[in-house]
């Protein structure tokens, strides 16, 4: 089509836009913890389940979309996806029942399975690998961009309108980003700056070894699944410790918790990326030195400001800790990304979503399982601080694997690039 345009920069624009969309739809449920509570009344644990709801096709489903984007045009998956899980997304706001939410929250999985996993292999194909870090960190500014709107405009209505209508609104603007991808962004060449690539789809066989043989790709998927799920249980915990802990309203919650989850994040993960870039080239270990280093002292640092009493000491201390831990993810996909054959990509990508997803699902339920434990001796405010601060400290194992890979990392790099397609 005359429409379609193949500029990278306007490419991974709209896919991060698309991004942004899908994190939206996936995380404004984090700050109406409470007030579906209230709806149906709900534990703790229970009200996690949207977790493991949204999972339960996303991963799945996201696996076997990836096999079809490395044969098909990617960006017909994506305009497809963005439009199926908008749709689900609207339906979670005319959820009459805990399980009709729970069904529509799995639709909202798989339309994000359908439509996210080719888009980093879109871009690999429109960045060369000496830019893929900052170009990747810049698409995966989608987690913090979309938790701020999700938090502080989804806080917002849901104080003003209701939890329903949250996710009314919240589904609009995928509908229209969908008809973008499709009529005006443009297939990419596979491959065009890989040197030995070619249009031979590799077998799943050979992406499981290849993931499998180099230590560093393990220990990077290993360490990234383990900071995820404790990323994702503070994000869907921490509105609700504001309004347990410190009486505030939904819109003033969503308001902090989508400033911490945004901003710093959003420095952390370019900065990471700018950073892994300017350094990886000449120590290639870079690439996981940085965000083990990062997860190291920024877990520690998140326990301790969790438990102060003093709001403004946990708002700064937290920020701190947000910047450093989050600096693991667009480098990390980043990296996956340059260890694979031009059409294992998009496997790759729904491999690391599937994972991150089914963290999602795994970090909430177990700080959920320890809140209810907690506040039972402590009460609820203090219950959900103290499991929180515990699972803080376990991002210093998660940094253990970010080191280990970072010394493995120059070798697995090299090897890869003199292996013919």
């Amino acid at each position: 089509m005359k429409t379609r345009r193949n500029s990278p920069w306007f490419a991974l624009a709209v896919l991060a836009a698309i991004a942004t969309v899908g994190f939206i739809d996936r995380i404004v449920v984090n700050v109406l913890v409470e007030p579906v509570k209230a709806e149906f009344g709900l534990s703790d644990v229970q009200v996690s389940l949207m977790g493991w709801a949204f999972a339960g096709l996303n991963v799945l489903g996201g696996f076997v979309t990836a096999r079809f984007a490395e044969r098909v045009r990617r960006l017909t998956l994506i305009a497809s996806g963005v439009t199926i899980w908008s749709v689900a997304t609207a339906l979670c706001g005319a959820a009459g029942s805990w399980v009709q939410l729970l069904v529509a929250r799995m639709g909202v999985g798989l339309g994000e399975a359908i439509g996210l996993p080719p888009n980093q292999s879109v871009i690999s194909d429109y960045f060369p690998a000496n830019k893929r870090g900052l170009a990747i960190s810049i698409l995966l500014l989608s987690p913090p961009m979309g938790a701020f709107i999700g938090f502080v405009g989804g806080g917002w209505v849901a104080q003003e309108f209701g939890w329903q209508a949250t996710f009314l609104v919240a589904a609009i603007p995928g509908f229209i980003l969908g008809i973008v991808a499709y009529v005006f962004v443009a297939e990419p060449k596979r491959g065009q700056f890989d040197a030995g690539s070619s249009d031979e789809v590799p077998p799943i066989s050979d992406f499981v070894k290849r993931m499998w043989s180099l230590p560093s790709a393990r220990h990077l998927v290993v360490g990234s699944f383990i900071a995820a799920g404790l990323s994702y249980a503070l994000n869907f915990f921490f509105a609700s410790l504001l309004v347990r802990k410190f009486d505030m309203g939904l819109a003033e919650a969503g308001l902090y918790t989508g400033v911490l989850a945004s901003l710093p994040a959003a420095l952390s993960i370019v900065g990471a990326g700018w950073l892994g870039d300017r350094l990886g080239e000449r120590n290639p270990g870079a690439y996981a030195l940085i965000p083990g280093i990062g997860l190291a002292i920024g877990g520690p640092l998140g326990a301790f400001a969790i438990m102060q009493d003093n709001l403004s000491l946990l708002l700064v201390c937290l920020a701190g800790s947000i910047f450093l831990t989050l600096s693991y993810l667009g480098i990390t996909f980043a990296t996956i990304q340059n260890l694979m054959h031009p059409r294992m990509r998009a496997t790759a990508s729904a491999t690391l979503n599937g994972i991150y997803t089914l963290a999602g699902g795994l970090g909430p339920t177990l700080v959920g399982l320890m809140s209810d434990r907690f506040a039972k001796e402590y009460g609820a405010g203090e219950g959900l601080a103290l499991a929180m601060a515990v699972s803080g400290m376990v991002y210093l194992w998660a940094a253990a694997h970010y080191f280990i890979a970072a010394r493995h990392l120059a070798r697995d790099t090299a090897s890869v690039r003199t292996v013919s397609a």
